[in-house]
C-alpha cells in the first residue's frame, strides 16, 4: 500500500478543498480540433501536495490551470516523474464507471518509488478520480457510450538543486477528451486497413533493460523513446515494436502490450505475450484483464466458432513470429493498452523484412473483436462485473 513513514500524513481520498471554476471551458465537439489536440482539458483538476516532513496534505479540487514550479525543481533535472493512463466510461445506463482503478493505483505507486518519489495508499486514487469526474463528468461526458481520459501524474517539484530524493511533491490529476479512432469518418479514397502497421526497432536502440525500470510508466521511458517513434511514423508506420537483445526478443509496441495467437510448433493453439518476470514491459492494465478474461472464458470451451486456446506468457522472437507467419500458423495479433485499447496488427516490418501477422486468409480470426466487446460491457455497464468502479454522483 506504499511506503510512507508513520509520523507523517497518508494520502487521504475522503476530505477535499473544493474551488470552484467560474470560467467554464467550452466542451469540444467530437472529432474536432480541440479534441484531437489531446490538450484540452476539463474544468477542473485534483493536486495533493506532499513534504517529507508532513507528508501529504489535503486535497484540492481547483480550476484547471498551469502549474508553478521552480526552476530547479528535481522533476526538470532528475527525470522525478511518473503518470497513469485511465479512462472514465459513460455507462448505456447512465452512470459513470472506472475500469479497474486500483491497478492503476497500484502502479502509480510502484512508479512514484521507482522514480524517488513519495508512495501512498493506491486505493485512494480513485476516490481522488472520482471527486474530479463527480464535478466535471455531467457537463463533459453527457452521452452514454463516450469516455473521457484520465491522467494522474506525480512529479518532484520542490526548490531543491542537487542529486538527492526529492523532498516535497505534487500528485495531480487531469481530464482531457479523447477521440475515439474507431467512431471517426474514415478517408473513403484510403485503402481500407486491417490493422496497425508495426516498425521492429534496430538493434542499436533499447526502450528497457533487466534491473532498469521498463515496467514503472515513468516519462524517462518515453521520452528517449518518442525519436525512433517519429522515424515509424514518418515510414508510415503506426508503432514501434520494441525488440530487446541479442535474441531479438519482442517486448511491447510503442503504446501498448503485444499479443500474438498462433498454432505453436507442436500445433496447440495459444496467445502469447512477453511475461513481466525480467521487467521489461509495463504491466498493463489492459493486458492483464486479457490474459485473465481470456484463461476465464475461452481456455475450456468455444465461444461462437472461436476454439479454445491457451494464454501464455513467456519470451518469444521476432525470428519466431517470422518463421510462424512463413509457416501459416499465425491466426491473430492484436496491441492492447488504454489509448488504442484492443488493435489487430495487420503486419510488422523486421529489417526491410514484411512479416504478415493476420489469419491465413488475410482476415483477423475474430479473438481480438470478442476480447474488446467482453470489456467494453463490462466498462459502459453492459455487464456487472467487480473490475467496474461506479462513480456515485455528487451530492448537491
Amino acid at each position: 500500500m506504499g511506503s510512507v513513514a508513520a509520523n507523517v500524513a497518508e494520502l487521504d481520498g475522503s476530505k477535499f478543498n473544493i474551488t470552484r471554476s467560474t470560467n467554464l471551458r467550452d466542451v469540444p465537439l467530437p472529432g474536432s480540433p480541440e479534441e484531437l489536440s489531446h490538450s484540452h482539458c476539463t474544468d477542473h483538476m485534483v493536486t495533493v501536495k506532499w513534504t517529507a516532513a508532513n507528508g501529504w496534505e489535503t486535497p484540492e479540487v481547483k480550476p484547471y490551470q498551469n502549474l508553478s514550479i521552480p526552476p530547479t525543481a528535481s522533476v526538470l533535472h532528475y527525470a522525478t516523474e511518473c503518470f497513469e493512463g485511465m479512462k472514465v466510461y459513460r455507462g448505456y445506463d447512465g452512470k459513470l464507471r472506472l475500469f479497474r482503478p486500483d491497478c492503476n493505483g497500484e502502479r502509480l505507486n510502484s512508479s512514484s518509488q521507482r522514480s524517488s518519489l513519495p508512495g501512498f495508499k493506491y486505493d485512494e486514487v480513485k476516490k481522488l478520480v472520482a471527486k474530479l469526474l463527480q464535478i466535471d463528468g455531467p457537463r463533459w461526458l453527457p452521452n452514454p457510450g463516450s469516455f473521457l481520459y484520465i491522467r494522474p501524474t506525480v512529479i518532484g517539484n520542490g526548490p531543491h538543486l542537487g542529486v538527492q530524493v526529492p523532498k516535497e511533491a505534487l500528485l495531480f490529476i487531469i481530464a482531457v477528451p479523447w477521440p475515439d479512432f474507431t467512431k471517426m469518418k474514415k478517408d473513403p479514397e484510403a485503402e481500407p486497413r486491417k490493422g496497425l502497421r508495426l516498425y521492429a526497432s534496430s538493434p542499436d536502440t533499447i526502450r528497457a533493460w533487466p534491473g532498469g525500470f521498463g515496467y514503472a510508466k515513468l516519462g524517462a521511458n518515453y521520452g528517449p523513446s518518442l525519436q525512433a517513434h517519429g522515424k515509424a511514423q514518418a515510414l508510415g508506420f503506426d508503432q514501434i515494436l520494441w525488440l530487446f537483445g541479442p535474441d531479438r526478443q519482442v517486448t511491447e509496441a510503442g503504446a501498448s502490450n503485444f499479443f500474438i495467437i498462433w498454432h505453436n510448433t507442436e500445433g496447440k493453439l495459444e496467445l502469447v505475450t512477453a511475461p513481466l518476470e525480467n521487467q521489461l514491459i509495463l504491466p498493463g492494465v489492459t493486458r492483464r484483464s486479457v490474459l485473465e478474461l481470456v484463461r476465464e472464458r475461452l481456455s475450456q470451451n468455444f465461444v461462437g466458432k472461436l476454439a479454445p486456446l491457451e494464454a501464455v506468457e513467456r519470451t518469444l522472437t521476432i525470428d519466431d513470429i517470422e518463421k510462424a507467419s512463413k509457416e501459416g500458423r499465425i491466426v491473430e495479433s492484436f496491441v492492447s493498452g488504454t489509448a488504442y485499447f484492443i488493435t489487430p496488427v495487420a503486419m510488422i516490418q523486421n529489417e526491410n523484412t514484411d512479416i504478415n501477422t493476420l489469419g491465413a486468409n488475410g482476415e483477423p480470426a475474430g479473438y481480438a473483436a470478442q476480447i474488446k466487446s467482453w470489456l467494453e460491457a463490462i466498462m459502459f455497464g453492459k455487464e456487472e462485473h467487480d473490475w467496474a468502479y461506479t462513480i456515485e454522483n455528487e451530492e448537491k
